[in-house]
């Protein structure tokens, strides 16, 4: 019999998530403006990333019990691996523009990724104008969006000639920006990581006995979650908060998707209007954000005083190396985004404050402890539990900083990157900023049958910051 090594409880959480109708499932795109050798590119995949992360080797073993030595899920080394399961060859249709690449990724994102193989895939696409791209899709229980974009990265290197024959090691994702700000120090946050996670393995043996009650009434799973932890203010106000309002950004997830980006935006002119208006980078996108939608709801007849967003928080230590086996470890704070104010200088003053406010919250590393509970009760409970999480959001959002310079995959400069996590239960957008080599890119996934036109939240998203860079907007 194979060695199995047992999945942690977090990444575990994040394997019963899936569902046909939201997979849990992280993509990310990486395009170029010259065709990359794609044999080199295999070859600098194996040796970077399969070679050195044993995942991408493994397959999972679920029996869908959550307890006992042999039930809970297990990684096992597949013994018929081929990297050549993993990778597939693509052309875009004609004209082989952004539209067309973007509706060739949706439907990558809606098709599941084989549970009986290691749970990835890449797809190396051509015909992308006089270029290609490269799209790689991991399953979330591998790893969180934060380690799986250093995970892509790690395959490129900082000049055109470097020996690809040589490992680069994954460099840790830059502490600046939104993560950055939310976040508690390294080492408070890993304090509350550690009781969240006692708490989360103290709880579960009670809510196995108790499921039937839990179902039949969720408040009970306040009490069971919070079990032996020491901060129990920050979670009830995470279990507590009411359902996020009714906006026609709200509803029932299906299968399809879709997914949209903007032109790359200068970093630079995104940090003066940051200057002139007294707030920071992240506090101008944010605000750029909050208008988008203000905007949107607006012309569809939705208007709201907020919108929740829940904003992903890195709980590694700020220059960690990333762990062999990769796993996930972050948090998720609510951002309530005032699209209810009409001046948009207004807008940022208010989301600076609410961004203040969570600046050292134990939030994050609450809702950590809560993913450990979901990986370690029966997936019925879980389930229950993530559908209560997920009425209390619309949006998820994630700022991940990437290369401050060019980089490039077998000596090919990469133009541009944006990666896209997964959202659980019914919430139907996620929104994702990455910043490269001086340019900041926004990017929307949305659920069809929730926000069919990403593209028009996009222009919504330009134009608010336009506005924010025009001195006086």
């Amino acid at each position: 019999m194979a060695n199995r090594e047992r999945m942690a409880p977090a990444d575990a959480a994040w394997l019963h998530m899936d569902r046909p109708n939201n997979l849990m499932v992280v993509n990310a795109v990486m395009w170029f403006e010259q065709p990359p050798d794609w044999t080199l590119v295999r070859k600098i995949l194996e040796e970077r990333v399969v070679e050195r992360h044993p995942r991408f080797r493994q397959r999972v073993v679920d029996t869908g019990v959550a307890v006992g030595p042999f039930g809970a899920p297990h990684w096992e080394d597949d013994d018929t691996f081929d990297i050549g399961n993993h990778l597939h060859h693509l052309a875009l249709p004609s004209p082989g523009g952004q539209q067309e690449l973007q509706e060739l990724i949706a439907d990558l994102m809606a098709t599941p990724i084989d549970a009986g193989k290691p749970l990835w895939h890449s797809y190396f696409i051509d015909g992308y104008g006089v270029g290609s791209a490269i799209l790689m899709r991991f399953h979330h229980c591998i790893a969180d969006g934060i380690a799986l974009a250093e995970v892509m990265l790690s395959l490129t290197d900082d000049a055109p000639d470097a020996d690809v024959r040589v490992h680069r090691e994954p460099s840790p994702v830059r502490s600046r920006g939104l993560l950055a700000r939310v976040a508690a120090p390294a080492a408070a946050a890993s304090n509350l990581v550690g009781g969240a996670v006692a708490g989360a393995r103290g709880a579960a043996g009670a809510m196995l006995h108790e499921s039937r009650e839990v179902l039949a009434n969720p408040d009970r799973l306040r009490e069971l979650v919070g079990a032996g932890r020491a901060d129990v203010s920050a979670l009830t106000r995470v279990l507590l908060l009411p359902s996020d309002s009714d906006s026609v950004l709200r509803g029932s997830t299906g299968v399809a998707k879709r997914v949209a980006w903007s032109t790359p935006i200068a970093l630079s002119d995104v940090k003066a209007a940051g200057r002139a208006t007294g707030g920071t980078v992240n506090d101008v996108l944010l605000t750029a954000l909050t208008g988008s939608l203000r905007s949107y709801l607006e012309r569809r007849g939705s208007p709201v005083d907020e919108v929740r967003a829940l904003v992903m928080v890195n709980l590694r230590r700020p220059g960690a190396p990333l762990p062999r086996k990769l796993g996930n470890r972050f948090g998720l704070v609510f951002l309530a985004l005032p699209v209810g104010l009409p001046d948009r200088l207004d807008r940022l003053a208010e989301l600076r404050s609410r961004m203040e406010g969570l600046k050292h919250s134990p939030e994050s590393a609450v809702f950590f402890g809560i993913l450990n509970t979901i990986g370690l009760v029966p997936t019925q409970v879980g389930a229950a539990l993530v559908d209560i999480l997920a009425t209390k959001g619309t949006i998820i959002v994630t700022n991940v900083p990437g290369p401050r310079q060019t980089v490039y995959l077998a000596g090919t400069p990469v133009a541009g990157v944006i990666p896209w996590v997964p959202a659980s239960g019914d919430i139907g957008v996620g929104v994702s900023i990455f910043s490269y080599a001086g340019q900041v890119f926004f990017g929307i996934v949305s659920d069809a049958g929730i926000l069919s036109d990403p593209d028009s939240l996009v222009d919504e998203f330009e134009r608010e910051l336009a506005a924010l860079l025009t001195p006086g907007g």
